[in-house]
């Protein structure tokens, strides 16, 4: 029997469908269209595992949907502006322009190896000036809209990477891309003011069904809508200074309050500016990050001032008044209250300076007396020590009573609060789009005009100078507007601006005087499945969601408010680590191992090899599979078909050899299945009416349908291995060769979407002209003709047994007296009666 030549078809087979357009989208609007979208890769060089699962899920799903005739959109862009092409070019005398298109020329040939129906021709790269030409017209627009604006502001400064991250680009304190330790710094920034849809963007989570409920928790906290109070401290000590205000969530436990906690940028600080303790406190302050994480990790320290606040709800409790490092300005008023013992941030503060620790909650079961001591109690409770609060539930009853007392001695107020801040999105770097704002000699700043978009970025520049790059370009910064010099703004944009809006350009990727086009938006938009990792939860599709609402807002024409209507997040493909006897890291293909126990260098065959956990693969860690090497050696489907096996989508996957090499076998046996199933159809027989494929035909259809549906791929590979066993078998019946072709053209289409190349080529031997249709289940196939009885014996179960489906009572009583198991137990039993339940129970009372 010929082996499969995966190599010969798939080559074959990617150049039809290329040279044909196959994939080209549909420009019928009276059909119905199907969006799918992968979140777009950065290039980076080649492609990975990760970027494998990501696309396979995707195409598996845009292959079905076309199979069932949708208009489909289905398109490949590249991330293309950011650090690591700006550092690559450093580091290699390179331009980043042509270094990032490179990579775009080796990753699209990659990626098309296996074997993805992409629609090439509306691919876009964010570095082009065709692209970010409308990603200035959309800054400009906003800013017409009062949603840009600039603000000098401390703000996370990457040590290494010389850049401002917003708080979403900081991980546990440090530089999501150089894992460098935040600072904080003062600079001028311009900002998107996506805080004005804090209460529009949590709303709108609850609309979107078809999202992991574990994004749109994650989204929710990020968002962070809180209801509290702000309160006015009296305060003493300064003349100037009557009073500070605050924001709280937990006014119940101001009897607990022991010192008011200020931001070193705080207005009071102007008071203590000659003061060099001060100073270098403020100092030590700006090696901390701006973010909630970094100042929870850093040392808390203070610099105690002068004044004293008053207790709202007893003017005899007073306390000092702290500058501190872990207060931000822009949370509540640049203040907050310490209650030491409820809140693990104010314990630590207050056990370095010694200060007060008042326990005002006590855990609700508690007996006798209740103290914090070694950490702060931060769970629900009841209220003590609090005067008029004491016996209430916290923080339920208590602060609702404590914000009404606040309201009635005229102390502060009601209010919401959200933890969301603006976005800042200037970036001082070379490669990114350039932001279309223009200074004069004095720094007042103007638009530049739309007719002199889009400012290109220069070309062959030095970026080897110390900070932003562009600072250096005198020839490039200068701009005449209406005959007048300005100075173009140097800071480029955040790359999240690049990728909030590309689902969009999609839709009209060769518009000139727009980013979209009105008419393609209103049928495309909103994506219907959108596809990646869960690690973007935050960053990426929370500004996707803000630009939809500001593109949306004072726009009559705009009526998508959601950008993505499905979401999908793929688990990481994960393998082991490896290190060598000098700690330093090795990829699987310089270890080896004969027992799968042991395991060894390959250059140095008695030197031993530390094996690691199994993490998600990282070329810093070297635990990365070649996906190119793999396709080399297995071919494309075989490659698929693994990606989906092992475990659900939305799980992690360890990636295996041996399951590798399975996958390719089974794409052998395919191969031989077919060829025997052709050789029946040659015969031509007449043959006898079966109808045992017809029922499994159908039955499949309703399976593999529902399980693409729900995203079960793991299932439907589970699906194809059951049916290769079945047809394995069942072509040894002799079946009429109209019915078997039928049949198995049906179990073909059923497939295609995993392996498309192997099913392309059996749909071809098979000599169908015809335009291929995802198959419908036919009704009269689906209905169980046996049923799985339960017995019981006084109500306990006894037995299982298999009748056909809706015998009669008595027929279905004869049937089970028959088992010998029950005729056994009810043999020397009196039987008092028994109760059915059809086509699902006996139970037989006996005595």
């Amino acid at each position: 029997m010929e082996r499969y030549n995966f190599k010969i078809v798939e080559e074959k087979w990617q150049k039809f469908w290329h040279k044909n357009n196959f994939f080209k989208t549909d420009l019928d609007k009276n059909k119905k269209k199907f969006y799918c979208l992968e979140m777009f890769p950065y290039p980076s060089g080649k492609i990975h595992m990760g970027h494998v699962r990501n696309y396979t899920i995707g195409d598996v799903l845009a292959r079905y949907k076309r199979l069932q005739n949708y208009n489909v959109l289905h398109p490949m862009g590249w991330d293309s502006f950011g650090m690591p092409a700006e550092n690559a070019a450093k580091e290699n005398n390179l331009d980043p322009k042509g270094w990032t298109e490179k990579n775009i020329s080796v990753m699209k040939s990659q990626l098309k190896k296996l074997g993805l129906s992409i629609d090439w021709d509306r691919e876009i790269s964010t570095c082009s000036p065709d692209y970010y030409k409308h990603q200035q017209l959309f800054f400009l627009e906003l800013y017409d809209k009062g949603l840009v604006y600039k603000k000098e502001n401390y703000v996370n400064w990457d040590p290494i990477d010389q850049t401002v991250l917003a708080n979403e680009q900081v991980i546990d304190g440090k530089g999501w891309r150089s894992g460098a330790t935040v600072e904080r710094k003062k600079l001028s920034q311009w900002f998107f003011r996506i805080s004005k849809f804090s209460d529009e963007l949590l709303l709108g989570l609850d609309k979107l069904d078809k999202w992991p409920n574990k994004v749109k928790v994650m989204q929710k906290n990020w968002i962070g809508k809180s209801y509290g109070c702000e309160i006015d401290f009296k305060i003493e000590g300064n003349k100037s200074i009557k009073n500070i205000k605050c924001f709280t969530t937990r006014p119940d436990t101001l009897f607990g309050f022991s010192f008011l906690g200020i931001s070193a940028d705080h207005p009071i600080s102007k008071f203590y500016e000659k003061d060099e303790e001060f100073q270098k406190f403020k100092q030590d302050c700006s090696k901390t990050g701006t973010t909630e994480e970094s100042i929870a990790q850093a040392e808390k320290i203070g610099f105690k001032t002068d004044l004293i606040a008053v207790n709202p709800f007893d003017k005899n409790i007073k306390v000092p008044v702290y500058f501190a490092n872990f207060v931000l300005m822009d949370y509540g008023f640049g203040a907050v209250f310490g209650c030491p013992a409820h809140d693990q941030r104010d314990f630590e503060f207050a056990k370095k300076y010694n200060l007060p620790i008042k326990t005002v909650v006590k855990p609700k079961n508690f007996k006798g007396n209740f103290k914090v001591n070694e950490e702060a109690y931060v769970g629900d409770g009841v209220m003590i020590n609090s005067s008029f609060l004491d016996g209430l539930n916290s923080p339920s009853d208590a602060i609702s009573k404590a914000i009404e007392e606040i309201e009635e001695r005229k102390s502060g107020k009601k209010k919401i609060n959200f933890r969301l801040k603006d976005w800042g999105i200037s970036r001082q770097r070379y490669w990114g789009c350039p932001i279309p704002i223009a200074y004069d000699d004095q720094g007042n700043y103007i638009r530049v005009p739309e007719d002199q978009l889009p400012i290109k970025l220069p070309e062959n520049i030095n970026l080897k100078t110390k900070g932003n790059p562009l600072d250096h370009q005198e020839e490039w910064k200068t701009i005449k507007i209406e005959d007048k010099n300005y100075k173009l703004e140097t800071d480029t944009l955040d790359t999240f601006v690049d990728s909030s809006w590309y689902y969009l350009r999609f839709c009209s990727p060769t518009n000139e005087k727009y980013g979209y086009d009105i008419d393609e938006i209103k049928y495309w938009m909103p994506v219907d499945q959108y596809i990646g990792g869960v690690e973007h939860a935050i960053l990426h599709l929370l500004y996707s969601r803000f630009f939809m609402l500001a593109l949306n807002y004072q726009n009559k024409e705009f009526i998508s408010k959601e950008p993505f209507e499905g979401l999908f997040t793929q688990g990481m493909v994960c393998h082991e680590t490896y290190k060598g006897e000098n700690n330093n890291w090795l990829s699987p293909d310089e270890v080896f191992s004969e027992d799968g126990k042991n395991f060894f260098t390959n250059d140095n065959k008695k030197a031993k090899v530390i094996v690691g956990p199994s993490e998600s693969m990282s070329k810093s860690k070297k635990n990365v599979i070649d996906p190119e090497k793999i396709i080399e050696n297995y071919g494309a489907d075989a490659v698929r078909l693994f990606i989906l096996s092992d475990s659900p989508p939305e799980k992690d996957i360890q990636w295996s050899e041996q399951g590798m090499v399975a996958s390719y076998k089974f794409i052998n046996k395919f191969w031989i299945l077919h060829n025997k199933i052709l050789e029946k159809l040659k015969l031509n027989k007449k043959g006898l009416d079966h109808n045992e494929l017809d029922i499994f035909t159908n039955k499949l259809i309703q399976k593999i349908t529902f399980n693409l549906e729900k995203f079960n791929y793991n299932v439907i590979v589970a699906n194809i291995y059951e049916t290769y066993n079945f047809l394995i078998k069942e072509i040894e019946k002799d079946y009429k060769a109209e019915v078997l072709k039928e049949n198995y053209l049906k179990i073909l289409t059923l497939i295609m979407p995993v392996m498309p190349h192997i099913i392309s080529e059996a749909v071809k031997d098979l000599n169908h002209t015809k335009k291929i249709e995802w198959p419908k289940a036919d009704a009269k196939y689906l209905e169980e003709k046996f049923v799985n009885i339960v017995i019981q014996i006084n109500g306990k179960k006894k037995s299982l047994i298999k009748i056909k489906k809706d015998l009669k009572d008595s027929e279905v009583i004869n049937k089970i007296k028959k088992d010998e198991k029950i005729s056994n137990i009810l043999s020397d039993k009196n039987l008092l009666k028994h109760i059915i339940v059809k086509n699902r129970l006996v139970n037989f009372i006996v005595k």
